[in-house]
């Protein structure tokens, strides 16, 4: 059973990820991140096409800012599971393989491949309209589980959107704190 939910939460994520096309988002986190360039030669770069390209080339920014770690609550796994679908709406490979890293580590042992390629495919199951809904996507508190202070559960309920996402679909997810960090785990 647990396979199963392994390849449901791949064929979920792969789904989410072809739902999303997250460069915008990913290019406004990403300038914020670079604390070395001053910030009048970042906004005058911004105005053109480039800096989208450039910055799918650098760290997606889903990591805790700066040295301290994300907060170790319901409300941080919320916001990481919500920055997943907003990336998974924007086709942003990074973002997702990076939240869905050690899922799809999971999955890749099991032998559906490595994250970029699974999600590549997921991005492309997933219709305009479901990538659109992902980007600003939220989740219900009052519909995830908490299973401990490490470990909960975001079942496809809990995801609010534009349109309703069936468990097929985009699936539920397991999100565990590892490496002062939430993480996708199943």
């Amino acid at each position: 059973m647990r396979a199963r939910t392994m390849v449901s939460v791949a064929v979920s994520a792969c789904v989410a990820l072809v739902a999303c096309g997250c460069g915008p988002e990913k290019s406004k986190e990403d300038t914020g991140a670079k604390p070395s360039q001053p910030s009048a030669s970042t906004r005058a770069e911004e105005p053109s096409a480039t800096p989208s390209a450039s910055a799918r080339t650098e760290q997606p920014s889903a990591e805790p800012t700066g040295d301290q770690p994300a907060p170790r609550t319901k409300e941080g796994a919320i916001q990481r599971y919500e920055q997943y679908l907003h990336a998974l709406g924007r086709e942003d490979i990074d973002t997702v393989c990076e939240v869905a890293g050690p899922g799809a580590k999971k999955a890749q042992d099991q032998g559906i491949g490595p994250c970029t390629a699974t999600y590549v495919a997921v991005f492309q199951m997933i219709s305009p309209a479901q990538k659109k809904a992902l980007q600003t996507a939220t989740v219900d508190p009052q519909r995830i589980a908490v299973r401990t202070p490490s470990k909960i559960e975001m079942p496809v309920e809990s995801v609010r959107a534009s349109v309703t996402f069936s468990e097929s679909e985009l699936g539920s997810c397991t999100l565990e704190y590892l490496k002062n960090d939430w993480y996708i785990t199943d």
